[in-house]
């Protein structure tokens, strides 16, 4: 429930809105939401000052959960402004409680902000902690001063704010009703009804400024009716979340693309990783593949799908000529190749398995590792090293230049005479990005075939994102580790793997501590992979120690590496049991074969 002063702080904007009329065009500011943003702030603050008073008075546990739980949902109503406006201050306000790495300047971010503060007011207020939890509020309370500095001084325009809205129901669907930002208290669901009233809230202003107003009393309602399915909820656990989503999160969406299209608002001209024509997050080819891509330059299209498909069947970019691409990634297997570990041309084995590339487009960070930003390193770095093609760029081209086939390709693509290394790295991360096809019985699902899952693969979705809470880490709908909506950053895992599901030691394999020595919390971390199409990639990590689907979830059921013993302080994985029957943890491998294409 909202607090009585955040509905008097609305009403003021709302009627100052109303007696502006209909005045505002799309590129005009939208000063009253900016007024509407900034009272809301004015509570967020006081709320923390109270909450600092209140721990200061070591007050009771329970009426310091409550205030930190107002505070909390306070900022979902503005969260839709705060998040796209000002991502970085989001982060601090409300980002996970890990330290932040900054690799480039080889520094620690502390953790801070709302998810930090969750552990210390859940389960349970912790009295001796009490020095460092007013360090926190106070760094929250310095934070959110940066709110009153921008929204004073900066425009919000029509096609901002709908942009901005239609990222907070994506924000809702992939991370808030999975309890991505509340993985103490569980408030996910609660929390998500704040979210939805903040973009309803926002939208009752925008009313009076534009011509459809008759659309956004639909969405309205769409809202309220969604809101009140949340308020139902008992036990998160067994929450019908499939069709939540199709039902009310999906239909909000679609809402709001008709009433933006109805209205001729235009989405603004910039490089979006949902494509601004989809109605939703499920839609067919709403996600943009050149979002990943490094540049303008290298943007998708068929004729470098098509050259670059018969370039990764190509031996000549090996230096002996005996691998191509296709050596050790089988479309029939998801483009992995069913191995332990691939052996290198020395006829050694490598240290680590080979991955699906499908799907692999949409992440910041390739290999398990991510030592490569995009695709296009990627196929540099494979061609070049000497275990697995130990081909040369130079020679390559070179070559190439001398066959009239792909001389002429490369020419009519690019307009030049001469084959560059960039161009081959392009075509060939052109054909990998056009593997990501969302045409499994889940996207079919989606997309409104309701036949397409079986009950047992519909269930295991549901406990996917609730029990299982697999969906805090694989992110739906590309199921990896790319956070939503913004999908800027590709997160890694310490999840303490074993050299193998029987043999319980600690695998030594670094992952990105191996380029980062000193940073203790990259030491065993790796890449957060895709779940689609992974019933087809066995074995299983980044060693292949795993062979099964049933050991994968036997392993996280059990809470990780620490289960074992193993010294993992860095574990990011949380280790306690999630107590997943056999019966549950086969319907999660139902569903996770439902997202095969």
């Amino acid at each position: 429930m909202k607090n009585w002063i955040v509905y008097g702080l609305f009403a003021i904007a709302l009627l100052a809105v109303m007696c502006k009329g209909n005045t505002q065009g799309n590129d005009k500011d939208l000063e009253f939401l900016r007024t509407s943003v900034l009272q809301q702030n004015v509570h967020f603050e006081k709320q923390i000052d109270q909450l600092i008073a209140s721990v200061e008075r070591k007050d009771p546990s329970r009426n310091l959960q409550s205030q930190f739980d107002s505070i909390r949902s306070n900022y979902k109503s503005m969260e839709w402004a705060v998040a796209y406006f000002m991502p970085e201050t989001a982060r601090f306000l409300n980002g996970p409680n890990l330290d932040e790495i900054e690799i480039e300047e080889n520094a620690v971010i502390e953790a801070e902000g709302l998810q930090t503060l969750e552990e210390y007011f859940y389960p349970a207020y912790d009295g001796s902690q009490q020095q460092e939890t007013l360090r926190f509020l106070k760094k929250l309370k310095n934070k959110s001063l940066a709110i009153d500095t921008y929204f004073e001084v900066n425009t919000l325009s029509l096609p901002q704010v709908m942009e901005a809205l239609r990222n907070q129901i994506f924000r809702v669907t992939t991370l808030g009703i999975t309890g991505f930002d509340t993985p103490v208290s569980g408030h996910g669901l609660k929390e998500s009804i704040a979210a939805l009233n903040g973009v309803g809230d926002a939208l009752l202003m925008i009313k009076p400024i534009v011509k459809n107003g008759d659309k956004i009393d639909y969405i309205l309602n769409l809202i309220k009716a969604a809101n009140k399915e949340l308020d139902k909820v008992k036990d998160k656990d067994s929450f019908d979340y499939l069709v939540f989503i199709d039902l009310h999160l999906n239909r909000l969406s679609d809402a709001l693309f008709d009433f933006r299209t109805t209205e001729g608002i235009v989405p603004l001209d910039v490089n979006h990783p949902i494509n601004p024509e989809a109605s939703n997050l499920f839609s067919e080819k709403a996600f943009n593949p050149d979002f990943f891509a490094p540049s303008e330059k290298h943007k998708m299209s068929g004729v470098k799908v098509a050259l670059g498909a018969k370039l990764f069947r190509e031996n000549m970019l090996s230096g002996d000529q005996s691998r191509s691409c296709i050596s050790c990634h089988h479309p029939e297997k998801a483009f992995s190749d069913g191995l332990k570990v691939p052996m290198a041309l020395s006829g050694i084995p490598m240290d680590r398995n080979t991955p699906s590339i499908s799907y692999s487009n949409y992440q910041h960070g390739q290999f398990w590792d991510m030592r490569r930003e995009d695709l296009e390193g990627q196929s540099v770095d494979v061609i070049t090293n000497k275990d697995e093609m130990h081909g040369d760029m130079t020679k390559i081209a070179a070559h190439l230049n001398k066959e009239h086939s792909y001389s002429s390709d490369f020419k009519k693509i690019y307009q030049t005479d001469t084959i560059e290394g960039w161009q081959l790295q392009n075509v060939l991360a052109s054909y990998v990005r056009s593997l990501s096809v969302f045409s499994s019985p889940f996207d079919q699902y989606m997309k409104g075939d309701k036949q397409a899952m079986t009950q047992e693969q519909r269930d295991g979705f549901n406990l996917f994102i609730g029990k299982g809470k697999c969906a805090t880490c694989h992110f739906i709908p590309l199921f990896n580790g790319t956070v939503p909506p913004e999908y800027s950053k590709t997160e890694s895992e310490v999840l303490g793997v074993a050299t193998d599901y029987t043999n319980k030691i600690l695998d030594p394999d670094r992952g990105r501590g191996r380029y980062h020595s000193t940073v203790d919390q990259l030491q065993y971390a790796f890449k957060t992979p895709t779940v689609r199409n992974s019933s087809k990639t066995a074995p299983y990590m980044h060693n292949g120690g795993y062979t099964t689907l049933e050991q994968v979830m036997d392993f996280y059921n059990k809470g990780g590496g620490k289960q074992f013993g193993f010294a993992l302080e860095n574990q990011t994985l949380p280790t306690d049991s999630l107590e997943l029957t056999d019966q549950e943890t086969a319907k999660i491998i139902a569903f996770i074969k439902a997202l095969d294409d």
